[in-house]
């Protein structure tokens, strides 16, 4: 697999090896995040398992996956979840295994002016194709049961709207971790079963914790 950041890695599936080739060396943080996120795309893959790019947080031991593009406030909204004190289980990939979703690294990475909203000043400088702030996670359970989604975008206010099946199947279809052709494809309607709300929400970091209040209102009903 090319690397965007150049050099590749060698995954060897006999093994359950991954081997960074790489111009200059990178440290034990960086391989946390972002590095090891494409080698868990592909094993998850040939251990038939899915993977999304998402976060994911816990409520009373339900996992809730937060879906969102690339500067759709994700990793921002995930850390005032954790700073509230809600489990986080993943910043930037969900895999699951059917409706068992995974912890993945104990950290969440943000960009500048989001780190220094919520306090956070842990610079990693620069690593993968950006520079990055880190929170740290406390320690969750290895799994869970996924019950729900929530889809981040921006908005002129704060707005939580159900969505419907077929609208929940397209957009996780469209956030794989991987091109490939799924090892069961039905297991995204089971996943587009449950419950979903696109949430919208003003780029004001003085409008975050309200948002975080009206999202756990909301899963709570």
């Amino acid at each position: 697999m090319r690397l965007r950041t150049g050099g590749w890695i060698e995954i060897d599936r006999a093994s359950g090896r991954a081997a960074y080739l790489v111009h200059a060396p990178v440290s034990d943080d960086a391989i946390v995040h972002p590095f090891l996120a494409p080698v868990a795309i592909v094993v998850s893959h040939w251990h038939e398992r899915e993977s999304i790019h998402a976060g994911a947080f816990a409520v009373d031991g339900t996992v809730w996956g937060l879906v969102g593009d690339r500067l759709s406030g994700k990793s921002s909204l995930l850390a005032a979840l954790a700073t509230s004190g809600v489990d986080v289980l993943t910043d930037d990939l969900l895999v699951l295994d059917d409706l068992t979703a995974y912890a993945g690294p104990r950290t969440i990475d943000l960009r500048q002016d989001a780190a220094f909203a919520l306090g956070q000043r842990e610079s990693l400088g620069r690593a993968g194709a950006r520079e990055r702030w880190r929170l740290r996670l406390g320690a969750v359970p290895a799994s869970a049961p996924i019950g729900g989604w929530i889809f981040a975008g921006w908005g002129d206010r704060i707005d939580l709207r159900r969505l419907r099946g077929v609208e929940v199947l397209e957009r996780l279809l469209g956030s794989r971790g991987i091109r490939a052709t799924p090892n069961d494809p039905t297991r995204f309607l089971q996943l587009s079963a449950l419950p979903a709300w696109e949430l919208q929400r003003p780029r004001s970091w003085s409008s975050l914790s309200q948002t975080v209040e009206d999202m756990l209102s909301t899963i709570a009903d």
